[in-house]
């Protein structure tokens, strides 16, 4: 595929397959996305063939093979320029210098018959295929432009007396060998240049591709093994020395570290590891030695996901494409209609020789009228975009994520685990009189060791470090949004928040001063009671991560609102607003109500991006106009985002949104290029200007535009790989 209506047409065809409800063609990434039901692939592939075309089902196809197809494009497109340069030059210098020699016109054309035929190749034989399938694109305009002066220019050699001279000299002589063999070239140098840029936009995927080690340090009965990538399974032992990449994800089982996480989560400095940490394949080992369990493997490692949800994305089209795949629709046919109706106006009504003025404005129109620079406007911008995002760790799960993320006007932040560092610890135990605080905290964390939450985790710590011992439970009972229920040594108790005590007709004001005092220093107060009777009271603290007010603070200065969510008691959540700067606090609210929230906030008007960690926070993510997940966090919150953050850097969010921006404005660029070359350019081609200026486009001037407005298009899109994140 080289242009637009490549795209249009393969886009038609698949469309026309029963079961297809949707087809997406990308002109940038060769790839299609069909939806539909019943779909069979074999079906499909021969939908694309019989539109005259090649394809191959996706999943037989590896980035390893997408690379080695661009490079392979490059190199042809490198051997037919440098040909054609070669053997144009000669012509253009006989033409241009005027030298006359006895066969002189024979000369030139036996070295502008390869030209034609071998460089030309890819456009003769693209516009046989269109015209035998009834079918147009960039292949056929060139095409017909080239043939059409290529075969005056036969005749004009052959038949001299048949054709009469050219009324601008030089510029319009009877032979257009020079003009043939300079469009071709200066095409081919157009899509070479293209070619090596559209290699540049995927440039992301090579990178990520080239962090994962080849091999891996296998430890079996203690002793190191060095093996391929590919044996390496599950539960294996990994030896990682200083300086090597970490080959698979996985845990570390021994050793400390300070681990390079940059390439994979865009955080700039070392993390370090030690016993029980994660690690991440393709990341980079420090000075430590760490051994390593392997827990992902093959497409099941974090890399391997990034590089799919890349692909995803860079192979899916914004909304804001829409216009451009109406216009390449007609695009074509109609830009066919103007150059025939030029040639017959300018035969009727021309200067003589009017057969050979008229063929001149045809080639000129046909040549000058690229949509190249249409169809590669949003594909190439979306592919730079969303590779700057994964070099920094921003991961938009497709283009209409991107393009709806320039639009927030209303950040919503859950505060565990996204505003905090979502590891909380017990910084109070107060018991009610005649209670020890060992008590307390012995039925807490009896209770809370069957949570899930990092509440209970922190309870249970605490009890751990005193060395209490932790009881069995005879029943346990999760209320989400409000704590735990269960019997701890034939009695009921209960942890959790005053709306827990209420639901369960326990009074709580014996302890209700505590709770007030343990609020106001921004702590979460946990009540404890049993039998219906209050026994105590924890206080849990999670200390805000440092670069949450940073982070906050640039939303603002983008313009844009923030709010914060929790299941707190609204004292600990205002107490954390007010140190990181939120202006609006959500709080005591449930799991469940979190979409509610989002949902009111969009009724006001605003365009909601929700951030979390959780697996509670799932459906306000889906809510969200933009639903934008901490990678360190659950599965499901990734799984239902439209961003996903890998480094779990909040600060990550503003460079989202940033991107989006800068990635929307390019394509917009791109789009108004694209219309104004061709709006402009094809009147002037067509001989507008003639009867009043005597002026009159050459169709090589035409080849050297078509093949600008597609580098150009490509390098404005480039600009986004080198600003700052």
């Amino acid at each position: 595929m080289h242009c637009a209506s490549c795209v249009t047409t393969i886009e038609n065809a698949l469309a026309r397959v029963d079961g297809v409800t949707e087809a997406s063609v990308n002109l940038a990434t060769s790839r299609a996305r069909v939806r539909g039901e019943n779909l069979d692939p074999d079906r499909l592939v021969e939908a694309v063939r019989q539109s005259g075309y090649g394809a191959s089902p996706a999943q037989d196809r590896t980035p390893a093979d997408d690379l080695a197809r661009e490079e392979t494009e490059v190199r042809d497109a490198r051997r037919r320029t440098v040909a054609a340069a070669a053997l144009t030059l000669p012509v253009l210098v006989i033409s241009m210098a005027g030298i006359r020699f006895p066969g002189s016109e024979i000369v030139q054309l036996l070295l502008t018959l390869p030209v034609y035929l071998w460089a030309g190749w890819p456009f003769l034989s693209g516009m046989v295929r269109t015209l035998r399938n009834r079918t147009a694109n960039m292949d056929t305009l060139v095409g017909l432009g080239t043939t059409a002066a290529f075969l005056l220019s036969v005749v004009a050699t052959f038949f001299p007396r048949a054709l009469p001279a050219g009324p601008h000299g030089a510029e319009m002589g009877s032979v257009y060998y020079e003009a043939i063999g300079v469009i071709l070239t200066l095409i081919l140098l157009g899509r070479l240049l293209e070619t090596r840029a559209r290699g540049r936009t995927s440039s992301a995927i090579r990178l990520l591709l080239d962090l994962a080690p080849k091999r891996a340090r296998l430890l079996r009965g203690g002793v190191e093994v060095e093996v391929p990538l590919s044996q390496v399974r599950v539960g294996d032992r990994l030896h990682v020395k200083p300086g090597d990449a970490v080959p698979v994800d996985g845990r570390v089982a021994s050793g400390r570290s300070a681990v390079d996480e940059s390439l994979v989560t865009g955080e700039s400095l070392p993390v370090e590891k030690t016993v029980g940490d994660r690690v991440i394949g393709g990341t980079l080992n420090g000075e430590g030695v760490l051994e390593v369990e392997a827990t992902a493997v093959g497409s099941d490692t974090a890399l391997a996901r990034i590089v799919r949800l890349v692909q995803e994305a860079q192979a899916s089209k914004p909304p804001i494409q829409k216009l451009a795949d109406r216009v390449a629709g007609v695009f074509v046919p109609v830009v066919l209609m103007i150059a025939v109706a030029a040639w017959v106006v300018w035969y009727v009504a021309g200067p003589e020789p009017r057969a050979g003025f008229a063929t001149y404005v045809l080639a000129s129109v046909l040549l000058i009228a690229c949509p190249c620079a249409l169809g590669l406007a949003t594909p190439t911008a979306i592919l730079v975009g969303t590779g700057r995002g994964a070099r920094s760790g921003i991961l938009f799960r497709n283009a209409e994520a991107l393009e709806r993320a320039r639009a927030v006007t209303t950040v919503l932040l859950d505060k565990t685990g996204t505003v905090t560092e979502g590891k909380p610890r017990v910084t109070d135990v107060v018991p009610a009189a005649g209670t020890q605080e060992d008590d307390v905290l012995r039925i807490a964390a009896a209770l809370e060791k069957h949570s899930a939450h990092p509440v209970a985790a922190a309870v249970v710590a605490a009890a751990v470090e005193r060395n209490l011992p932790v009881a069995g439970t005879e029943s346990f009972e999760s209320r989400p949004g409000r704590g735990v229920e269960g019997v701890v040594g034939g009695r009921r108790a209960a942890v959790g928040n005053a709306a827990l005590l209420e639901e369960a007709k326990v009074d709580p004001s014996p302890m209700a001063e505590a709770s007030e005092r343990l609020s106001g220093e921004g702590k979460t107060p946990l009540f404890v009671a049993v039998d219906g009777r209050v026994i105590g009271l924890l206080a849990v603290a999670d200390r805000e991560k440092p670069s949450s007010a940073r982070a906050i603070a640039a939303l603002k200065a983008r313009g844009l609102r923030v709010a914060m969510i929790t299941g707190d008691q609204a004292k600990t959540a205002e107490a954390v607003a007010a140190r990181v700067g939120v202006d609006e606090v959500f709080a005591e609210v449930l799991p469940a109500d979190k979409a509610l929230r989002v949902r009111e906030l969009q009724d006001r008007g605003e365009v909601v991006a929700m951030v979390g960690d959780g697996v509670n926070d799932a459906p306000a993510l889906a809510q969200a106009d933009v639903g934008i997940a901490i990678g360190a966090g659950a599965d499901v919150a990734i799984e239902a985002a439209d961003v996903t953050l890998v480094g779990g850097s909040l600060e990550s969010v503003a460079e989202a949104i940033e991107l989006s921006r800068a990635t929307l404005a390019a394509i917009r660029q791109n789009l108004l290029f694209a219309f104004l070359y061709n709006v402009i350019g094809i009147p002037i081609a067509a001989g507008a200007l003639y009867p009043a200026t005597g002026w009159l486009l050459s169709p090589m001037v035409a080849a050297a535009a078509m093949a600008f407005s597609s580098v150009s298009v490509v390098a404005n899109s480039l600009r986004l790989a080198g600003r700052k994140a």
